[in-house]
């Protein structure tokens, strides 16, 4: 007779449990993108990586990483947001930005992602990218390396979102400074 009621009392504790996780929403497995930190007007100008004082991406459009890959922006076609000027290789693209700019801003205010994570600010080839949850990327190339082939290797080490903190948490200190 115990062991029936001690069953009985299993299964229907088990069922609460189950229905109080069912009815709350999933947290533990969402995936949501962290959001890019923000910054202030003057930390925009004082920590982005620009171009004659205002020109984001060396004139790349920022649009174009997300639909085929890093193209040369027209002078006549240019936004500025929020001090920053960006050009667009079509009026398209200038719509799509001004529609959703953080959407397409480089992460870390355009410099290397790489340096960003090792907590410096270095500068980039802007052909040398890769889009990471949604985020643009931007990886130095030159004489000294290539940091793309650096951060894929550790990526494949010890993960990518690990890295991808790491950077978020040392731009953060970097603007704040």
């Amino acid at each position: 007779m115990k062991k029936s009621n001690f069953a009985h009392g299993l299964i229907y504790a088990t069922g609460i449990v189950a229905f109080l996780l069912a009815s709350r929403p999933n947290t533990f497995f969402a995936e949501e993108e962290p959001a890019p930190p923000q910054v202030s007007l003057s930390q925009r100008l004082n920590h982005y990586n620009l171009e004659d004082g205002s020109v984001a991406l060396s004139g790349y459009d920022p649009v174009s990483y997300f639909n085929g890959g890093p193209r040369k922006g027209k002078k006549a076609l240019n936004l500025r947001h929020q001090g920053v000027n960006y050009y667009f290789a079509t009026e398209a693209n200038r719509k799509l930005f001004e529609a959703d700019p953080e959407k397409y801003e480089p992460a870390y205010g355009g410099w290397c992602a790489w340096a960003m994570s090792k907590g410096s600010k270095y500068e980039v080839a802007p052909e040398n990218y890769k889009i990471v949850g949604g985020r643009n990327l931007l990886f130095y190339k030159g004489w000294t390396g290539d940091t793309l082939e650096k951060w894929n290797k550790s990526s494949a080490e010890s993960g990518e979102d690990s890295l991808i903190q790491t950077a978020d948490s040392n731009w953060v200190k970097t603007v704040a400074k």
